[in-house]
């Protein structure tokens, strides 16, 4: 729908729309751009306005409002909805169910566990929509909560279930309801890769 404009080597999944108008009003329709070696999975709908970036993946059933705008190589999981005038930047990875409302600014290289919920409004139902800022390289856990106008400074990590209810320093840990600091991105990064190399023996010792 609409004059969109798909790159080489595109790949739009069955019962997907791209550059569908907003309003339904075809007749006006701006359409989307989608650039080369995106893919879009199954009973997917990109709104027109939309950019998405070389090399995106949109998993199934995902919703793409109008004015969004997702970065080179960046992941969208089934069954996210990415509201009006969200921005996300390269290489960020969004799992499954995600939700950010418009406004929302998401820098490169952030990764979203799945059921994360972003929200806009202090005092809903309001005209005062503040969205999140994620900066770069942030981690934000399954399930967590950020509430409007947060800004979660650079590889900062929210742990999963947590609720964010005010700004997060960058390169700090936090977690719980309201989410507090428990710790550092370098601890966080130890912990991991002690996590990794555990697996690892495991696997190679069940393989043997």
């Amino acid at each position: 729908m609409g004059p969109s404009v798909v790159g080489e080597g595109v790949y739009i999944g069955a019962y997907s729309i791209v550059g569908l108008p907003r309003g339904w009003r075809s007749c006006c329709s701006i359409g989307a751009r989608v650039e080369a070696y995106t893919r879009i999975a199954s009973h997917s709908v990109v709104y027109e306005g939309v950019v998405l970036g070389r090399s995106v993946r949109v998993g199934h059933r995902v919703v793409i409002r109008e004015g969004v705008v997702v970065g080179e190589g960046s992941l969208v999981g089934t069954g996210s909805v990415l509201d009006s005038r969200v921005y996300v930047g390269r290489r960020v990875s969004i799992q499954s169910m995600v939700y950010l409302p418009a406004g929302t600014r998401i820098e490169d290289d952030v990764f979203i566990g799945p059921g994360a919920v972003f929200t806009n409004d202090r005092y809903p139902p309001s005209s005062r929509l503040r969205g999140a800022v994620v900066e770069r390289g942030a981690v934000i856990g399954a399930g967590a909560v950020v509430t409007p106008g947060v800004v979660i400074g650079e590889r900062a990590v929210v742990a999963a279930g947590a609720v964010v209810t005010r700004d997060v320093e960058p390169g700090v840990v936090v977690a719980g309801v309201p989410a507090k600091p428990i710790g550092s991105r370098e601890e966080f990064e130890e912990k991991r890769g002690l996590w990794e190399q555990l697996v690892w023996r495991g696997a190679r010792l069940k393989a043997g």
